[in-house]
């Protein structure tokens, strides 16, 4: 299998993610989501680890200190840029104020912010699978794993601002669109790797322990709390039963 293809097939799998959270959305705006929660969780504990235990190191052995923490800073503060300064009201989780979306219009600027953080999956995605294989599928995973849940949101957004489930629909495929841009942006700039790497650590840092966490929180419980543990364990596994595959 060529790289080019893994890319394809990575890009393609992540935005079926969130055409699938989408439908399920728009298909029936009464479905029980009270899953949810654990899914984010998971996905937060797993991607949380790959930044702390994959990507930030990686990030350093490839470009040394200096250079790297500041484009790992950057990419976190993006994700902040957009989602809280350019859309204050979006949060990351199935949105239910019908009014404050109608009155404040947030519903478009919300979903720019999830295209900007749909983008720096794609970059997560590609700019793994561009050092090795073994980098590049456990961050496909661990994006891979929070990809129904961001279509959920993204829907959910659409839903409540009145908006039909075609609309809903038309919206997830965009955030789509952007994840497979993400993946093509770092392919055809690939001398970028050496910043694509830690400014995507950084935005996935941000959307794992800003974004996924604080809802989970908000959402309270033990087992969802849990789940985030059960997340970092797997990736853990996950991470070890790689290196010894690979020697």
């Amino acid at each position: 299998m060529t790289q080019s293809f893994q890319l394809l097939l990575f890009g393609l799998m992540a935005a079926a993610g969130n055409l699938l959270g989408g439908w399920l959305v728009s298909r029936s705006p009464e479905t029980d989501r009270g899953r949810l929660k654990y899914i984010l969780g998971f996905g937060a504990g797993f991607m949380l680890a790959a930044v702390v235990l994959e990507m930030i190191p990686e990030s350093f052995e490839q470009a040394g200190g200096g250079a790297t923490a500041i484009w790992l800073l950057a990419g976190y503060l993006i994700i902040q840029l957009f989602e809280h300064t350019i859309a204050p009201h979006f949060h990351f989780g199935e949105e239910t104020h019908t009014e404050e979306m109608h009155r404040h219009g947030v519903a478009v600027t919300a979903v720019v912010a999830l295209a900007i953080h749909a983008f720096f999956d794609g970059v997560t995605i590609a700019s793994g699978l561009l050092v090795n294989l073994r980098l590049g599928l456990l961050l496909f995973l661990a994006v891979l794993i929070h990809k129904v849940p961001e279509g959920f949101t993204v829907a959910s957004i659409m839903m409540s601002a009145g908006k039909t489930g075609r609309t809903a629909i038309t919206a997830t495929l965009l955030i789509s669109i952007a994840t497979l841009a993400g993946i093509f942006c770092v392919v055809i700039v690939e001398r970028a790797l050496i910043v694509a790497l830690p400014l995507s650590a950084g935005a996935t840092l941000y959307i794992a322990a800003s974004d996924l966490i604080p809802e989970i929180n908000r959402e309270g419980g033990w087992k969802a709390s849990l789940s985030i543990f059960a997340g970092v364990a797997l990736f853990y596994l996950t991470h070890l039963l790689l290196h010894a595959i690979g020697g």
